[in-house]
């Protein structure tokens, strides 16, 4: 397969993305291929900084960049040959199989959305992390940022999404899908998560297990956990700052060392025709690296087909129209 990856995206870029392009190359298997997307001298002038041979990568010149501060919508309509355009480009004409970048993450979504299209029935998008529980097990955790502000259908193809994602990539058989919450009856909450705690309760498309509250929330409880993108966004950055704090203390375990986000590269956009990546802007070499292995792992785990006959099977009685 071809792994195609944004060269020019992310806070430490391009160097942090050649360091772990070099790194991913090094587990990948001799069928699969990296393709650098970026500025080519800047490439090649940093391949040969580290002694590494250009001909195990192919190399795609982009000239321009988005910028993390630039309106995503407006970005690619006017930089066509930016290095995410480019990405998005090869990834709808069939050239690469998986897209990754550390870039804007609107972009991302955006280039998504446009290029390979969201899969059909699918409301909107979302994204994922995984949660490192206290018991050495994960959760998976959706949305995370993509919907701030979703509603109660969109939630219910959240525990969709994630129970196949689950299923698929980790392996999980008959994942248990709970809803973040604040308390466990059925009446608790927002209008929003009660209208969707009513539409997941008797849900026989995935395992609902009913609410779950924060206070669980790393007691593996749940093999997905799901709640709108606000949410799982301040939960998200919550932990980060768990691992820095134990960090800068030196306090840090075999536990909260699993907190680090580096371990886990970055979270695939679900519910779109496509492999497609999104790593956290302050990547480093290993977390550049571990988003490029995640781009294979999704792809080869056929995400998006499985999602595809997930709602073509839906049993629940729950039908986007």
């Amino acid at each position: 397969m071809r792994i195609g990856l944004d060269v020019m995206g992310g806070d430490f870029a391009p160097a942090a993305a050649i360091g772990g392009a070099i790194l991913a190359a090094k587990e990948l298997s001799y069928d699969d291929k990296i393709v650098l997307i970026g500025q080519e001298s800047a490439i090649h002038s940093l391949l040969h900084e580290r002694g590494c041979d250009a001909g195990i990568f192919e190399i795609v010149h982009a000239p321009d960049v988005i910028e993390m501060g630039e309106h995503p919508t407006k970005a690619m309509a006017r930089k066509p040959e930016a290095s995410i355009s480019v990405g998005f480009h090869m990834l709808k004409h069939k050239k690469i199989d998986a897209f990754a970048s550390a870039g804007n993450s609107g972009a991302m979504l955006v280039g998504s959305i446009f290029s390979v299209n969201t899969i059909q029935g699918i409301v909107r998008p979302c994204s994922s992390a995984i949660i490192p529980q206290e018991d050495g097990g994960y959760s998976l955790l959706v949305d995370i940022g993509t919907n701030p502000d979703a509603k109660p259908d969109m939630f219910y193809q959240f525990g969709l999404i994630g129970s196949v994602y689950s299923k698929y990539v980790y392996h999980i058989d008959n994942p248990r899908v709970a809803l973040l919450n604040i308390g466990h009856e059925e009446e608790k909450g927002n209008l929003t998560t009660q209208s969707a705690y009513h539409l997941m309760k008797d849900s026989k498309d995935f395992n609902f297990i009913g609410n779950i509250e924060s206070r669980d929330f790393l007691r593996n409880k749940a093999d997905v956990i799901v709640c709108d993108g606000f949410t799982g966004n301040i939960i998200l950055k919550l932990i980060e700052s768990f691992y820095r704090i134990m960090e800068k203390r030196n306090l840090l375990d075999d536990y909260f060392s699993r907190m680090n986000y580096e371990n886990y590269g970055g979270t695939p956009i679900l519910g779109i025709n496509g492999a497609v990546v999104m790593g956290h802007g302050i990547s480093n070499d290993n977390a550049i690296k571990n988003m490029v292995l995640l781009g294979r792992d999704v792809y080869k785990a056929k995400i998006a087909s499985k999602i595809k006959h997930a709602l073509l099977n839906l049993n629940g009685g729950f039908v986007v129209e």
